[in-house]
């Protein structure tokens, strides 16, 4: 009876956290592979630099950037069972320059960053997202958004190559 309990409190607080982090910021829903290369040639990375994927889902952002590039690669993300799927696609990987938070993105201290990348609905955006990212991020770091603009923010560039293809918006920060 006490694993079977166990095993309900598991997978109801799996569940649970997947609810939250999809109510808090925006349901998990992983990028194209196909699109990586356009995410991170707008994120125009330099080796030392530090790159946050914040809500990363299964890790794939982190680690191709670990993968690809002589950075820091930071995945924040608040579903238990997407960070430990992380964790363990970190472990077979091999991959020592990325590191993966189980943690609210809103309570991570981005002023070290130098490129952030997110998928994130327009409302969470626009009310909590905006306003940590203009109160946090250092002058030049650079703002990769997957999908949807921030409302308010001039894109530097937008990538969209054809109708079908998903929306890669870089800002800069001032």
């Amino acid at each position: 009876m006490f694993w079977l309990l166990l095993l309900f409190a598991i997978i109801f607080s799996s569940l649970f956290s997947l609810a939250f982090a999809g109510f808090s910021f925006a349901p998990w829903v992983p990028c194209w592979s196909k699109d990586l290369a356009r995410i991170f040639k707008a994120a125009d990375l330099k080796n030392g630099e530090i790159f946050y994927d914040l809500g990363c889902g299964n890790g794939k952002t982190v680690l191709y950037a670990a993968k690809n590039f002589k950075i820091k690669a930071v995945g924040l993300e608040l579903a238990l069972p997407l960070y430990f799927i992380c964790q363990c696609r970190r472990f077979f990987n091999g991959t020592k320059n990325a590191e993966f938070k189980w943690k609210n993105l809103f309570k991570e201290d981005l002023a070290s960053a130098d490129a952030v990348y997110f998928f994130g609905m327009p409302q969470p955006i626009h009310k909590r997202l905006k306003e940590k990212l203009e109160r946090e991020l250092k002058p030049g770091a650079r703002v990769i958004s997957y999908v949807f603009p921030v409302p308010g923010w001039t894109p530097d560039a937008i990538d969209k190559p054809t109708n079908s293809d998903a929306a890669v918006y870089l800002y800069r920060r001032g």
